[in-house]
């Protein structure tokens, strides 16, 4: 059973990094859920490609108006 370092590292098993493609190097993401589960997710270039096709540009906004608007909501 793995355990936490005093560093906070945690070293995953090598059966588990194999069943996810996680390799030495590879980038992660690291998610809590509100009961304190812990969810490593493998970066994969070009994962969200496509993911805003369907959201309608609107280039009467500058950058600074449109920041300005997130800012309100």
């Amino acid at each position: 059973m793995p355990k936490v370092s005093a560093k906070r590292q945690i070293t995953l098993p090598i059966d588990q990094c194999k069943a996810a493609g996680i390799e030495p190097g590879d980038e992660y993401e690291c998610f809590v859920d509100n009961q304190g589960h812990i969810t490593i997710v493998k970066k994969v270039a070009g994962a969200a490609k496509g993911l805003l096709k369907q959201v309608a540009m609107d280039r009467h906004f500058t950058d600074e108006q449109s920041l300005q608007s997130s800012l309100i909501s």
